[in-house]
């Protein structure tokens, strides 16, 4: 699966087959437990996202709330998605440095990193990852890059 219509998270998770459904939902409860306030979980994209609701910064350039993080079943892998590993190349950098640090390999595109398995990512990784970055440390990230 590509791109989700379900509606909810609880609809999308009912849709995996289940061995995705249970690497899923164990990212998820990781991403959640370390989510910092004022971001709230949706299904945007297809996916599972991690987003800064309208109500709280409305000033997007596609009218959609700004995506922090995300959590998708592709075709041939699994991925999450961490706008904020890519906001400079020096976090960028410290990201992959700390993966590697893990012993785990590292299959990452731009902000997208894949695992066949849960056993293949390192979820106390994530789960700072996710946890190093307010609302507001994002919202500052998206306006320096957009010139704001």
């Amino acid at each position: 699966m590509v791109s989700s219509k379900a509606e909810t998270v609880e609809d999308y998770l009912a849709e995996l087959p289940d061995d995705r459904r249970d690497d899923i939902a164990e990212a998820r409860d990781v991403i959640l437990e370390n989510l910092p306030d004022g971001f709230v979980e949706a299904m945007s994209w297809g996916m599972i996202s991690y987003e800064v609701p309208l109500e709280a910064y409305p000033d997007t350039y596609n009218g959609k709330p700004l995506m922090y993080a995300a959590l998708a079943s592709q075709k041939n892998h699994m991925a999450v998605y961490l706008t904020s590993v890519y906001a400079t190349e020096e976090s960028a950098a410290d990201f992959r440095e700390r993966y590697k640090a893990t012993g785990k390999k590292l299959d990452m595109g731009k902000s997208c990193v894949r695992f066949k398995t849960i056993e293949q990512l390192p979820l106390d990784l994530i789960g700072e990852t996710i946890a190093a970055t307010s609302v507001d440390d994002l919202l500052a990230i998206h306006q320096s890059s957009h010139g704001k």
